[in-house]
């Protein structure tokens, strides 16, 4: 149970680190347009802020909704409760939220691979770049299809998986909106005071929290477990912020590693959704095993340029 429980925290933790390094190169360069007084302030009250309110409440938060009955408290302990009836509104809405954050997972991964900017770590790749017009096609005709098999085994898991496909595409909205603003504000156009940059670093953050909590639930449906493992990933990413960063960014398919992360893991969540049986330890040792592939592969790059 302890080597259970240890194995999911530090795999969440991993998962947070490395999904959020494109978070923390942000942070960094926008912290270099800052005062030091207001770039002491957001590393301290930042990380508060990012810990215990954004990746405690946010988790517990999605528990309650999807599962009201629980109650407040009842979301946050339910997963270590004995009482049969929790056990049971656990199982019963769990397939709601994992086909949304499946759904979200598996969409966040398909825009990476047709749309986004990469440097190419896998065969195939760069073709699929190419196709980028085939992005919505694809999204549009996989919703279908789980919402259709959802239908008929539970209408609300259909609802869960428009909800989720609804959620991607709102902090898409967020996150291209945050790219324009932070190359203004680094091209020296834009005319924010620090304190209007913090509130902006902190929308970006709870923004870019989303993948990782909702990727959480794919190791876990434990509330406190997430904010454990969730908020030593941001304390981590904080310290590469205030760190060298440009060092993280040589290691140029991290971003690679966590991209494929996010499909198996919102694979394992629709999966799941459906009623295949997933074993605990499978997210986290995935997680490891793809994340440290690409970490290689990131490793023997650097040597390369090195020696060149």
């Amino acid at each position: 149970m302890f080597f259970s429980m240890l194995l999911t925290v530090v795999g969440l933790m991993l998962f947070e680190t490395i999904s959020s390094i494109d978070n923390a190169i942000i942070n960094a360069e926008v912290l270099h347009t800052m005062g030091k007084k207001a770039r002491k302030w957001f590393l301290f009250w930042g990380i508060l802020f990012a810990v215990f309110i954004v990746r405690g409440i946010l988790p517990w938060l999605i528990v309650y909704v999807v599962n009201p009955s629980l109650g407040v408290i009842g979301s946050l302990t339910a997963t270590f409760s004995n009482d049969p009836h929790v056990i049971e509104a656990i199982e019963a809405s769990a397939p709601i939220l994992l086909a949304g954050g499946g759904v979200f997972l598996v969409f966040l991964f398909f825009h990476w691979l047709f749309l986004e900017k990469k440097t190419f770590g896998l065969i195939g790749e760069e073709f699929l770049q190419r196709q980028g017009v085939w992005f919505y096609a694809i999204v549009s005709i996989l919703l279908a299809f789980i919402v259709w098999n959802a239908i008929d085994t539970n209408p609300m898991m259909a609802f869960g998986a428009v909800v989720g496909s609804t959620a991607f595409f709102i902090t898409h909205g967020f996150k291209q909106n945050a790219e324009q603003a932070e190359q203004q504000m680094l091209s020296g156009s834009s005319n924010m005071s620090d304190i209007a940059k913090i509130m902006y670093l902190e929308i970006i953050d709870m923004t870019f929290s989303i993948d990782g909590v909702l990727g959480a639930f794919a190791f876990t449906l434990s509330v406190p477990l997430i904010l454990l493992g969730n908020g030593l990933g941001a304390i981590v990413v904080r310290q590469l912020t205030i760190g060298n960063i440009d060092r993280i960014k040589k290691y140029v398919f991290l971003k690679n590693g966590a991209m494929y992360s996010v499909l198996v893991l919102g694979t394992i969540m629709l999966l799941d959704a459906f009623g295949f049986h997933i074993p605990h330890w499978l997210s986290p040792v995935v997680t490891f095993t793809v994340i440290g592939y690409f970490w290689w592969k990131s490793v023997k790059h650097v040597r390369m340029e090195k020696i060149n």
